[in-house]
């Protein structure tokens, strides 16, 4: 009997600890979820040009001062950039259209289309009236760069021949962004 006794404290032995791996803690276990979304093609201002002001004074016949403007432009995918040429964006005294200076515009930027999002910087102010208009500004999107610093410069002069009359002037500019490089 001695040693059935130890047979059967073994055996109930055995079955508490069996019973303890069984109801002990469980181990971790892990379920998976896939996650999508779809990033669509996104073109748009962070909002508009910072004013610019040209602080130099026209103060000679020959004078002719700059002044500059940035906006972020946010794009995943090649743009191109149009000026608006009308009179709007030619610097005039009030509303009188006789009353004007030339007014010459060019485009620079922070990126340079091979390692960031960015296009050629223009290195000649062009008059309002032809600005961008046969070579639009072309920007490359670079992967992993979605924003592009534009900084639009401003150049006033006299017309031709005559200096301006006296007074504060101003344009209004406007670039518009299309998709797609020209």
């Amino acid at each position: 009997m001695k040693t059935s006794a130890k047979r059967v404290a073994l055996l109930m032995g055995l079955v508490l600890l069996l019973n303890a791996n069984l109801v002990g803690t469980p181990t971790d276990v892990q379920a998976t979820a896939n996650v999508t979304v779809t990033v669509d093609n996104i073109m748009e201002w962070a909002g508009d040009f910072t004013d610019i002001t040209i602080a130099t004074h026209i103060t000679a016949k020959s004078s002719a001062p700059v002044g500059s403007g940035t906006a972020t432009l946010y794009t995943n995918g090649d743009v191109h950039i149009t000026a608006d040429i009308t009179t709007a964006a030619q610097l005039k005294l009030g509303s009188d259209p006789n009353q004007i200076l030339l007014t010459s515009y060019k485009l620079t930027d922070d990126g340079d289309g091979t390692n960031t999002t960015g296009g050629t910087d223009q290195g000649s102010y062009t008059l309002h009236g032809s600005f961008l208009l046969s070579s639009p500004y072309a920007i490359t999107h670079v992967a992993g760069d979605g924003a592009d610093i534009i900084t639009l410069w401003a150049q006033a002069e006299n017309p031709s021949g005559e200096v301006a009359d006296a007074g504060d002037y101003s344009a209004i500019q406007t670039l518009t962004a299309s998709w797609g490089n020209p």
